[in-house]
């Protein structure tokens, strides 16, 4: 074995322009199916990460998301009466009233305008939301037009930055603090009081009610009370599960997107390849007869060519992925298929996807390669010396 590896690595060296050329092939192929994997674990990351297993979320029954579910205000007051809720230092229910709407907001730099999700928060929303903090500023306070923006909206949009002014529902809304929400979906929305957006967007029933568990393992108790009560026609969800249902349409897209791609140029890399080992054969005919003359058997042959296609897979998939790895740094959006806003987040690389990108890169070698090897493994002794 050891004799194969050094043999195949001779070989590789000995052509380092073209084996650099193959390799360099592929690894764009893995950069591209490495990237858009990442952009969907990103979302991903992005969005479950704003949801905590220890709170629920209620919405209208059959609601994809809070933009469409309407929960009226005499139904708020039954959820929060609900045992099994968890209660604050002031023996209060942690409970939050949210208010979800889709408003445009032009981009900075006259580029086009998006939808940002506006919420209506309550006073206890951030509380609930531990991974969520005032990076600058203040909270809006109750009755006034004021607002908290992410920091990845106030970045992107233009009068969203502190201290700045906002125009939607008739009214100028003045910027009074930054969230950092640890690159959640927050980072990307528009926080104000709930019951001053009820009032500014004429609604009459809030969009969803977040509440704390006393104890998050008993969620099917609450969820048993809640949809078993005639006066409601409420669900309730885990935070996390409801954060993972609204990345799963656009995460399983990017990544569909990106294995149809990684497949297309795949196919170029793997010619190349093939091309490479086919031209190593034709060159290396006298080698591949003396070698069979010693006493080497065929499949020791098939094994060095094949050897030599996994390096170059190896090698292409390793430069890919070291490529990739510097996308972590850079930050984009995205539109959210659910709640068709958008929503800013990183680049997120996971061990799964690294292993995948490689694995999918030894596959592209060994694909070019096993044509080459065989014709070598095949070739005739006598024809061969005869060729060198």
């Amino acid at each position: 074995m050891a004799l194969i590896l050094a043999y195949s690595l001779r070989n590789l060296l000995a052509r380092r322009l073209t084996a650099a050329l193959t390799a360099g092939g592929m690894a764009l192929v893995v950069f591209v199916f490495a990237a858009i994997l990442m952009l969907a674990e990103g979302l991903e990351r992005a969005l479950v990460d704003s949801g905590s297993p220890e709170n629920a979320v209620v919405l209208r029954k059959g609601s994809n998301s809070e933009v469409q579910s309407p929960v009226a205000v005499a139904e708020a007051a039954i959820v929060e009466s609900l045992p099994g809720i968890a209660a604050g230092a002031d023996g209060r229910p942690l409970v939050a009233r949210e208010l979800v709407v889709l408003i445009q907001l032009p981009r900075r730099g006259g580029e086009g305008t998006s939808n940002v999700t506006l919420r209506g928060v309550a006073e206890r929303s951030l509380r609930l939301r531990p991974q969520v903090r005032l990076a600058a500023g203040r909270e809006p306070q109750p009755g006034l037009p004021e607002v908290v923006v992410g920091q990845g909206a106030a970045q992107r949009f233009a009068g969203a930055g502190l201290h700045e002014e906002l125009a939607f529902a008739n009214r100028t809304w003045r910027v009074v603090g930054l969230l950092d929400a640890g690159n959640t979906a927050f980072d990307s929305e528009i926080w104000a009081d709930a019951d001053l957006l009820l009032q500014a967007f004429r609604r009459r029933s809030y969009s969803s009610v977040l509440l704390r568990l006393a104890e998050p393992g008993r969620l099917e108790e609450l969820r048993g009370r809640l949809e078993g009560d005639p006066r409601l026609s409420l669900e309730v969800k885990r935070e996390i599960d409801y954060y993972r249902e609204q990345s799963e349409a656009t995460a399983t897209f990017l990544r569909i997107l990106g294995t149809a791609l990684a497949a297309i140029f795949s196919v170029g890399a793997v010619v190349g390849a093939m091309i490479t080992l086919y031209a190593a054969v034709a060159h290396r005919t006298a080698e591949i007869g003396i070698l069979r003359a010693l006493g080497f058997p065929r499949g020791v042959i098939l094994a060095a060519f094949l050897t030599e296609a996994v390096f170059l897979g190896l090698a292409g998939g390793l430069a890919g992925m070291l490529a990739a790895a510097g996308l972590e740094a850079l930050t984009v959006s995205t539109t959210n298929f659910q709640t068709f806003s958008e929503v800013v987040f990183r680049f997120r690389l996971s061990g799964p996807i690294a292993l995948e990108a490689l694995g999918f890169a030894l596959l592209m070698g060994l694909a070019g390669g096993l044509l080459p090897a065989l014709r070598a493994a095949r070739m005739n002794l006598l024809e061969a010396l005869g060729r060198g």
